[in-house]
């Protein structure tokens, strides 16, 4: 389907290409249709509706699909197992995405009352789920040969669903001059028995380059897929553990909000403090109660996720997804920190959403018309 040129709104100082469907709500008031309903704000300050968008959201769909899906043993598997790279981009050949339904995906997250969505542009393995020109190693030269997230860009905006971006950020296991184990930590590489002879090492490695090929992607991922809620950075501790200065990220941080305005920007518990949102992980709260009484006191939003049944998809765990019951759990727990929760589902290896998971998403949507949301009551 053909993009068209898009004015955003003069505030946002910025143009984006929009998906077709958008274009007739987009020409009356430059207003992204997530943001109905903050219009005279969005027009005063874009990243301030934005945020209080997403305060009242509450609750999001997260998936995480890629080539590891097809080996249906997690998202981490490159890592774990040791697979070398050449070996791995061999699952593109077999990369046929054939069920994956961005209009059955977005009304299921519409029915659970689920206000945005967050999709895996780009995991650690560094495979792109999206039509980028920095790298062959995306979904359109696979034998899918499809732009699943545009796809879903389409469908988010013609349900008002938050379209936002999971993006692998400091963590890398492609990328020629991603983070080395020798300089950094946090899981940087798999760590091979012998040298991966697709990695650049000592003089001849250069973050710069990878930084390079980072921003080239957020910018397609901001300039050609229509108004983007949020981008989602992840692999967080691999640049806390080491020279965290030379990942540029105050460069990244404007790069994102001079091409959007209103896209709000999270990394887990932040690198530098200008993150719009908090966004760690479920169990991380209970592990670190001194970080989480710092976090609390900002006054910023708080996102926690988590998964029904593991970030990637692992075929061991069909048939034992959690139910609605937990997950409402999970809804209370989060309400206890006046935190967003988003909950994660892993699409299967062709794409397709486990049985499970859909009947849980209806009832927890069918529960929160009937019953309404739980009380906030804990202050900080």
């Amino acid at each position: 389907m053909d993009r068209r040129f898009f004015l955003q709104s003069s505030a946002l100082a910025a143009s984006s290409f929009l998906i077709p469907s958008f274009l007739d709500s987009c020409r009356a008031n430059n207003v992204p249709s997530y943001l109905r309903g903050y219009d005279a704000e969005f027009k005063e300050n874009p990243r301030l509706a934005a945020l209080h968008w997403f305060r009242d959201a509450k609750f999001g769909l997260f998936m995480h699909y890629g080539l590891y899906s097809l080996l249906g043993r997690g998202e981490w598997v490159q890592f774990r197992e040791k697979i070398h790279v050449a070996e791995y981009e061999k699952l593109m050949k077999k990369f046929t995405a054939e069920h994956f339904d961005a209009n059955f995906i977005t009304n299921l997250a519409v029915r659970a009352e689920m206000k945005y969505v967050n999709i895996t542009t780009r995991h650690h393995d560094s495979f792109c789920l999206f039509d980028t020109k920095a790298t062959d190693f995306n979904s359109v030269k696979s034998a899918a040969k499809r732009d699943l997230v545009g796809e879903l860009a389409n469908e988010c905006a013609k349900k008002g669903l938050g379209l936002c971006f999971y993006y692998s950020h400091g963590r890398d296991w492609r990328y020629p001059d991603a983070p080395n184990n020798d300089v950094w930590g946090g899981s940087a590489r798999p760590k091979y028995d012998e040298p991966e002879p697709y990695y650049n090492y000592g003089e001849a490695h250069d973050l710069n380059r990878y930084i390079d090929f980072m921003h080239e992607q957020l910018t397609e991922l901001l300039t050609n897929y229509g108004p983007v809620a949020s981008i989602w950075l992840d692999g967080y501790s691999t640049p806390m553990n080491g020279p965290t200065e030379k990942f540029r990220i105050p460069e990244t941080y404007d790069l994102i909000w001079k091409l959007q305005a209103q896209t709000l920007i999270s990394s887990k518990w932040g690198y530098i403090g200008t993150e719009d949102y908090f966004a760690p992980e479920y169990h991380w709260l209970e592990r670190n109660p001194g970080k989480t009484e710092e976090m609390m006191k900002t006054g910023k939003p708080v996102e926690l996720c988590t998964a029904i049944a593991g970030w990637g998809y692992n075929k061991k765990k069909d048939g034992k997804h959690r139910g609605a019951d937990s997950v409402w759990e999970n809804i209370e727990y989060a309400a206890k920190y006046h935190a967003n929760l988003l909950l994660n589902i892993a699409p299967r290896s062709d794409g397709s959403i486990d049985p499970q998971d859909i009947k849980t998403l209806k009832e927890i949507g069918q529960r929160i018309r009937s019953d309404g949301w739980p009380d906030t009551k804990t202050s900080f």
